[in-house]
């Protein structure tokens, strides 16, 4: 950090040595370069292929409406199911000390990096009519997932909820635990200490996790499709509609996608603004 002086030169200093730190280095500057091209040229195709004149008549076909409808109200489902087992868990393996810990949290952020269609083999071999679990479900209740908009909910629910308890557990670590022993101190049980004390100290880091499950939750396509099928109207989202049009009807596909983009950028805007910049818990 730049010591600063008194006075005329003292100041030149400071704004000079700022210059420095502030100026990349040409050899960061030019992969900087080429990352940001890589990552915005596919956008740019999307937006130059786009048929902006037939645009609304392509985003009101009844499918597209259906499968819009569809996913936001299963991603909003799927965040909700996310919220009510997800911070718990995330409070257990934040504040909770026992032995395999870290192999818990492993398991539980395995969704992260498996590929979606393994998690939906999963889901099949678990929750499937003849799953280990499923089987009796159906059996004894009468209750069949798959291939159902409920079977849509538990793949993006799969999916997105690691989204969710990855952050909320990072905000559980750094919330101050003065305030929390103080109001122990008071009297306070322990589930209304974390009721009226931790969840507002997390409230911020909440939001965002909330925010990115229901983004991840409202793009989900290898497990959806691999545990819920496409049947259009029953378990059709926006990214099983996307991969469908694609092969009749590129530019409808090129539309849906646009409507995913915006949804994605909305939601990155708002999380940007508000915590996703630096020193924001997460």
């Amino acid at each position: 950090m730049p010591r600063r002086t008194s006075g005329p030169d003292g100041d030149r200093r400071t704004r000079s040595v700022a210059d420095v730190t502030s100026r990349a280095p040409w050899p960061l500057a030019v992969p900087a370069v080429v990352a940001v091209a890589f990552l915005l040229l596919p956008l740019v195709g999307l937006l130059l292929r786009a048929s902006w004149r037939d645009l609304p008549r392509l985003l009101l076909e009844s499918e597209a409406v259906g499968a819009l409808r569809l996913s936001l109200v299963t991603a909003t489902i799927a965040t909700v199911i996310s919220l009510v087992l997800g911070v718990p868990l995330a409070w257990v393996l934040a504040r909770a000390r026992f032995r395999g810990r870290s192999l818990l949290r492993a398991l539980v952020t395995l969704p992260l990096v498996l590929p979606p269609v393994v998690g939906g083999v999963a889901l099949l071999f678990a929750l499937g009519r003849r799953g280990f679990i499923g089987q009796y479900l159906d059996q004894w209740f009468g209750i069949t997932l798959p291939f159902t908009s409920a079977g849509v909910v538990l793949a993006e629910t799969f999916v997105a909820m690691p989204f969710l308890v990855v952050t909320v557990e990072g905000a559980f670590r750094s919330a101050d635990l003065g305030l929390e022993e103080a109001a122990a101190t008071l009297g306070s049980r322990p589930f209304a200490t974390f009721c009226r004390v931790t969840l507002p100290l997390i409230a911020p880091s909440l939001i965002a996790g909330s925010m990115l499950c229901w983004a991840r939750a409202l793009g989900e396509f290898g497990a959806t499709i691999t545990f819920a099928g496409n049947l259009p109207g029953v378990t059709q989202t926006m990214p099983l509609a996307v991969y469908q049009a694609l092969e009749r009807d590129p530019d409808a596909a090129v539309a849906l996608s646009l409507v995913l983009v915006v949804v994605s950028i909305a939601v990155l805007g708002l999380l940007r603004e508000r915590w996703l910049h630096p020193g924001a818990t997460l």
